[in-house]
């Protein structure tokens, strides 16, 4: 199942609410603020603040 790219218009980070942004493979969304990765599985993202990848900021740069 693919990840609805129009979800991005309405989700937000839930640690500072901030803007979401997908990644290259589409497999993550990313606050670019908190330097945060949010897995997507079977198309639903994993918005929960523990499991959250922490990127350094060169990962974070890559997004753009």
């Amino acid at each position: 199942m693919a990840f609805d790219k129009k979800l991005l218009e309405v989700l937000a980070c839930p640690v500072c609410k901030g803007k979401l942004v997908l990644n290259e493979d589409s497999t993550q969304l990313v606050c670019r603020f908190d330097r945060l990765a949010y897995e997507i599985k079977d198309g639903i993202p994993v918005l929960i603040e523990s499991k959250a990848i922490s990127l350094s900021l060169d990962e974070v740069d890559a997004t753009r």
